[in-house]
């Protein structure tokens, strides 16, 4: 309790502001929350789910329907798929996003490295962020399309490095009685 202030008007149930505000503060650095209003975004943390995570403990695993995207406060996180490391995450990152806009099962596994805490920010928190600030919400939808369109371009351009496959065919290649069924 701040020593500042007495017992009888401090509000024993509120929730810790300054752990609030630096939320807010490292969503607001992300390009998720870009443009969006401060004070919406300090609304919506205290509806947000803190998790804390010990070193090799899996946050999700591919497959899985996801609900909402994570936001790494402390520790790192690694992202796989099919035994491959495809990232590792620092805080300040976010991954999850695709989970805010569709029901899809995730499509590689989180797995924290070393003692982690993240915030979620849950498909419901986005719907309560649209029905309360319309225009924010706008915002924050076209901030996840770019996200997703920048991350689906970058894909694209790794898989046109590669070198081709061979085995690969096209519709007009297979059989009449395959294409038929």
């Amino acid at each position: 309790m701040d020593s500042n202030k007495s017992p009888l008007w401090y509000n024993f149930f509120r929730k810790q502001t300054q752990m609030d505000e630096r939320i807010a503060d490292l969503w607001l650095k992300t390009p998720l929350f870009r443009k969006i209003s401060r004070k919406h975004c300090r609304a919506l943390v205290p509806d947000m789910h803190l998790r804390s995570y010990q070193d090799g403990e899996v946050i999700f695993h591919q497959g899985e329907t996801g609900i909402g995207a994570a936001l790494i406060l402390s520790g790192q996180v690694d992202i796989t798929s099919h035994h491959r490391n495809l990232a590792r995450l620092d805080a300040g990152d976010f991954f999850g996003e695709v989970a805010l806009v569709v029901d899809e099962p995730r499509t590689a596994n989180a797995i924290a490295v070393g003692s982690t805490e993240l915030i979620f920010f849950l498909r419901q928190n986005l719907d309560e962020l649209t029905d309360r600030y319309p225009v924010d919400g706008a915002r924050l939808m076209r901030n996840l399309a770019s996200i997703l369109a920048t991350r689906l371009r970058l894909s694209n351009e790794a898989i046109s490095q590669q070198e081709p496959l061979e085995t690969s065919a096209k519709l007009t290649d297979i059989p009449k009685e395959q294409n038929d069924a």
